[in-house]
């Protein structure tokens, strides 16, 4: 376990469960959550829809309360408002007052944090400008279109430069220019000094940025720790390119093959080992062709977030606790999204 002060987050044995009424079964949403954040860092909190990610973020910002266990904040409970000093938190659908322009949003919640008006006025003119929204200023919110509103609402998260930014799914509904300003600006946090604890779906952000990452499957973590001693970097795919081979392609080679296509200009080939991308290899020189490319391709974030929550989700019908199990097959639990 890593000293406490050197933790952002720290969570032991935090579960959650709805109980929407007396005849409806109860909800897990969270099992035995332990978490570590190291300060100054970015991870990456990754989860299908339903996974407990924003159950678990509420818990942080102090909007819920856990059901067993606790959390910290720099060593301070989540239930203590002095914990949240210290947090800035975009939530996955920011929502404002419809009638303030942004400049008049980001100012409120400014001082909201006790920051001083020419602070204010100075960091919100930094930042509309930093998230491309300078032009917008004086527009009222209720124009503003999701991505904008999304770029908004991790502006108002970092005003006052709290140590640690919380967010839920920060991509959501940005274009790829906006996606690569947001993990600019996250890359930045974390230059700072600041710590970043941030949702995603979208996996290929994570691998790019993450220095950890934790995989929530059905409200339990089923693997935690730096990118690279996550990733196998073992090769499970090459594929080949080769020119010269006639469009009904090399028939040895189907056999060998995950797949083979002809492009009209280039035979591709697709195998599962290097092994066999040597066989190709030879058989595709032997048929005339001139090999033009041989990548191989070793597991990505994505690939192993589908293996480990796979096999997780196999062998997940367990109930939790000795009451009835869980289920979201009841109307009152399909309204509860973690």
């Amino acid at each position: 376990m890593a000293n406490t002060s050197e933790l952002a987050i720290r969570t032991r044995n935090v579960g959650m469960i709805y109980n929407p009424g007396l005849f409806a079964r109860r909800k897990v949403a969270l099992r035995d959550l332990n978490l570590e954040v190291p300060r100054g860092s970015i991870f990456g909190y990754l989860g299908q829809n339903g996974a407990g990610k924003t159950t678990t973020i509420k818990i942080l910002a102090g909007l819920q309360f856990a059901t067993s266990g606790q959390a910290w904040i720099f060593g301070l409970d989540t239930r203590d408002s002095r914990a949240r000093r210290a947090l800035g938190f975009m939530p996955e659908n920011p929502y404002f007052y419809e009638y303030l322009t942004a400049e008049e949003m980001l100012d409120f919640y400014g001082k909201l944090s006790g920051m001083d008006r020419p602070t204010r006025r100075k960091c919100a003119g930094a930042l509309l400008s930093q998230f491309g929204l300078a032009h917008a200023r004086h527009v009222p919110m209720r124009e503003y279109s999701k991505g904008m509103r999304q770029r908004l609402g991790l502006a108002q998260a970092i005003m006052h430069k709290p140590p640690l930014v919380v967010l839920d799914e920060p991509m959501s509904g940005l274009d790829p220019l906006g996606r690569r300003d947001v993990r600019n600006v996250i890359l930045s946090l974390r230059d700072a000094g600041q710590t970043v604890f941030f949702s995603t779906h979208i996996l290929s952000d994570v691998e790019d940025i993450c220095d950890r990452v934790c995989v929530l499957n059905q409200g339990r973590a089923v693997a935690e720790g730096p990118i690279g001693s996550l990733l196998t970097g073992k090769v499970i795919e090459v594929a080949l390119s080769a020119s010269g081979i006639p469009a009904e392609g090399v028939p040895e080679l189907k056999p060998l093959a995950v797949r083979t296509w002809h492009d009209g200009v280039l035979y591709h080939v697709l195998v599962d080992s290097e092994a066999k991308a040597q066989t190709a290899k030879g058989l595709l020189e032997r048929a005339g062709g001139t090999l033009r490319s041989m990548q191989p391709h070793t597991e990505s974030m994505e690939e192993y977030f589908v293996r480990v929550t796979g096999a997780a989700g196999a062998g997940a019908g367990d109930s939790f606790g000795s009451g009835p199990a869980e289920t979201a097959q009841t109307p009152q639990e399909t309204e509860v999204r973690a």
